[in-house]
């Protein structure tokens, strides 16, 4: 073939090529997912599941009546006095207010509700900043609005963590970040908790620069004070907007001023709108009041270079809904580890149609593992039915390293067991070597999949189990609980079997053991962890389906960002 021959014949497979490309990406609009005919998973309540059932029942809306006190309690933020005097002699907007004018609707994912609360510094309602996740213009966009009613909009070490924790999802998940500002800055008798570390309130503006880098869009919204270390969340989003004599950024305020050189000046003269926006150009936006204000952060989303496909809102009506009433996953919340009836009842009342195709099904049964649609999106499910014995974890690490080469998200349903079995005897020994070494590889699994992951605590998380099942060290995309969920080293009633066996002091050892337990029955709560922010909220067992359908779609929206490339220069604020 002469060289003429072959340049013709690579011109013609070149052409072919681009030709093919051009079909394919002219039908990717109408992709549609591979059809499904998992099994149907019908498990009715039985007359054997009464007790249980019952048991688990009264212990859950025990559990609900305290998620409703908490969610009252959180909800008057402040109190009466602070409100009043926020929105009447500050002329200002609540918090939840600024959100019904920036958010397309009230359905938002909030996020550590329970923040805060019974803190050795006092009661903080919601860390004094409300974060979550919701849709502006149709996109999905993490915020965090700080609640000047709480403390005057103090950030207390709690407060940090909530918005570093917010500000880590966004990065997670490539979702938009809106700041909504409004905070005094740090409470500096606790100054030591907040300033100095690796996860302290430096971290925010790392992250803001991280995220800019990252092509992670980023807005600010000055709708009140910016002190100290505060003045630098708007000055270092991409755009800023700044609300006319209610919005003030300085360093220092008026008193700090007076004191230093003597000179009286107004916030307004001194750190307020006209100023940065006319003069020293540290905001893009001018608005005369919040409404303007949300409506410029709106329209400034809207500039975001994302392709939303439209059939998504249609789609989600057509989905099936669960065989049985998502309100009996009341009764299925474990009261305790003995009170637990087969998970698989808990995953027929969550997925579409209680479709459920599992997979090793006769193989380690202490584990659950298999794949299911939740809202038309495919997970990969796995759901403690027991103990993790040897063969559950060696099924658990198949299953995940099959989910992380598909790209199918992972969904954790935890509720591990109390205790390790007791080491007895030789065999017992050698035994349980090998359920380590079997542990060891599903964490490593589990830490290595890069496919998102979400783990909901339905019931306990204790222990190592709690580990290989993508607990908060393992970090999920997120982690929710449910409100019967306990969450320590070992539940109240078991910690002895943690203790040293010691008949001389069989005593002490008791006194020590009742001890443990009382601390056990306070710090293992649901409530108690999420006040701490070890999970990302507490939500209602009925809930769970529309949590992690909101969840799953946020996870998704990252595939229809039109510019992903990292590592660019962040850009250039006067």
């Amino acid at each position: 073939m002469t060289d003429m021959h072959r340049y013709t014949a690579s011109r013609f497979v070149e052409r072919y090529w681009q030709r093919s490309v051009c079909g394919m990406s002219s039908v990717a609009g109408r992709r549609r997912a591979l059809p499904s005919a998992f099994p149907v998973l019908d498990l009715p309540l039985l007359p054997i599941h009464k007790h249980i059932y019952e048991a688990n029942l009264r212990n859950s809306n025990v559990w609900c009546k305290k998620y409703t006190e908490f969610s009252e309690k959180v909800m008057e933020g402040g109190g009466e006095r602070a409100i009043a005097r926020h929105t009447q002699r500050n002329r200002k907007l609540l918090v939840r207010d600024r959100l019904r004018l920036l958010l397309d609707d009230e359905d938002f994912l909030e996020l550590s509700l329970f923040a805060g609360l019974g803190l050795p510094y006092g009661d903080i309602p919601s860390a004094g900043s409300m974060t979550g996740i919701g849709r502006i213009n149709g996109l999905w966009c993490v915020f965090v609005a700080s609640d000047a009613t709480v403390k005057g909009g103090t950030s207390y070490p709690i407060t940090v963590k909530k918005n570093l924790r917010a500000q880590e999802i966004a990065i997670k998940n490539r979702l938009p970040c809106v700041y909504l500002v409004d905070s005094g800055g740090a409470f500096l008798p606790l100054q030591s908790e907040i300033f100095p570390d690796k996860n302290h309130g430096g971290r925010t503006f790392y992250n803001e620069a991280i995220m800019s880098a990252m092509k992670i869009p980023q807005v600010a919204v000055v709708c009140g004070s910016c002190t100290a270390g505060g003045a630098y969340m708007p000055t270092m989003a991409e755009e800023a907007v700044m609300v006319h004599r209610i919005g003030t950024i300085f360093l220092g305020g008026p008193p700090l001023v007076k004191a230093a050189t003597g000179e009286e000046v107004t916030p307004e003269d001194l750190g307020g709108a006209r100023l940065h926006a006319e003069v020293s150009g540290c905001v893009d936006h001018f608005a005369w009041e919040e409404k303007e204000a949300f409506d410029y952060t709106r329209n400034i989303i809207s500039t975001l270079n994302f392709l939303l496909p439209e059939e998504e809102t249609k789609k989600r009506n057509t989905e099936e809904e669960p065989l049985h009433s998502l309100e009996e996953l009341l009764g299925l919340a474990p009261k305790s580890y003995n009170y637990s009836l087969d998970v698989k009842m808990v995953v027929s009342r969550l997925v579409d149609g209680s479709r459920f195709l599992e997979f090793k099904a006769r193989y380690g049964t202490s584990l659950v593992t298999g794949f299911a649609k939740i809202h038309g999106h495919l997970v990969g499910i796995l759901a403690n039915d027991g103990q993790l014995s040897y063969e559950a974890t060696l099924k658990g690490s198949h299953f995940v390293q099959l989910c992380n080469q598909r790209d199918v998200p992972l969904l954790f349903l935890q509720n591990t067991a109390p205790t390790a079995a007791l080491t007895l005897s030789t065999k017992q020994a050698e035994m349980n070597s090998n359920h380590l070494k079997a542990q060891g590889s599903m964490m490593s699994a589990v830490a290595s999949a890069s496919v998102p992951k979400i783990t909901v605590v339905i019931g306990g998380c204790h222990g190592a189990d709690s580990y290989a099942m993508c607990g908060r060290a393992f970090d999920p995309n997120f982690l929710f609980l449910w409100p019967n969920a306990k969450v320590s080293i070992a539940p109240p009633g078991h910690i002895g079997s943690l203790l040293p066996l010691d008949g001389e002091q069989e005593g002490e050892q008791k006194k020590q053991e009742e001890e443990l337990n009382r601390m056990l029955v306070e710090e293992s709560s649901a409530f108690f962890s999420s006040s701490r922010m070890w999970d990302d909220g507490v939500i209602l067992p009925q809930n769970t389906r529309k949590v992690l359908r909101d969840v799953l779609d946020i996870i998704k929206q990252q595939r229809y960002q039109l510019s992903t490339e990292t590592l660019q220069s962040i850009p250039l604020r006067m």
